[in-house]
């Protein structure tokens, strides 16, 4: 009696000792298979790292153009853009605010797209052209966005403003008469602590009136 009690609770579970053997060969044989897939792509990725030609930690011989100018210097794999412009290069004009890639007061132009410089190596910019904020204009003959942050009065503290500089340049660049959705996009990964988006806000809207140009 206590067996056939067994047998019939097992049939109205539908689950029995040949159902769980089943279960576990074909858990078996399905493990087997994923074991065999990720060996078969960690054979594939130990491939492309043989490939990949490795660097450092010591430093590494790199040429780049930085505001039109050839630079050649070594630096360890670790160093960011940012690093390497001020300490090496003496370009401080992009400043290390938050160096999480959160205020864009870093922001530079690589071959004229603008990036986070504290989130970017500096030998992934090897060959490439880096414009900073003094790559712009200069007090002499300052850059159209450059000028209108000045008449529209779009900074205080300025440490924010560089990063704005480059960044409106680009998106005017890019788009002479910006949607505000551009706008949006365009600016907004740079932010400013002291609340002068009224200003900036006005520079951008001198830019879609033609009175500056992002070029």
């Amino acid at each position: 009696m206590k067996g056939r009690r067994v047998t019939d609770d097992a049939k109205r579970s539908g689950f029995s000792r040949r159902s769980f053997l089943r279960g576990g060969a074909a858990g078996a044989l399905s493990g087997g298979l994923a074991t065999g897939l990720l060996a078969g792509e960690a054979g594939a990725a130990a491939a492309d790292a043989e490939a990949t030609e490795t660097v450092g930690p010591g430093p590494v011989e790199i040429e780049l153009e930085v505001n039109g100018v050839a630079s050649r210097l070594a630096v360890e794999p670790r160093v960011t853009l940012l690093d390497g412009l001020r300490d090496r290069l003496d370009v401080t004009g992009p400043k290390r605010v938050c160096d999480r890639g959160t205020c864009g007061a870093c922001t530079v132009l690589e071959d004229g797209r603008p990036i986070y410089a504290c989130s970017r190596l500096m030998i992934e910019s090897a060959g490439r052209s880096i414009t900073t904020v003094e790559g712009l204009g200069s007090p002499d003959a300052m850059h159209d966005v450059q000028q209108a942050f000045v008449d529209h009065d779009a900074q205080q503290c300025g440490y924010c403003t560089p990063g704005f500089v480059v960044a409106t340049a680009a998106l005017l660049a890019r788009h002479p008469a910006p949607s505000e959705p551009e706008i949006e996009a365009g600016l907004g990964g740079n932010f400013c602590r002291c609340g002068t988006y009224k200003g900036i806000r006005a520079v951008v809207a001198g830019g879609k009136g033609g009175g500056v140009s992002g070029g």
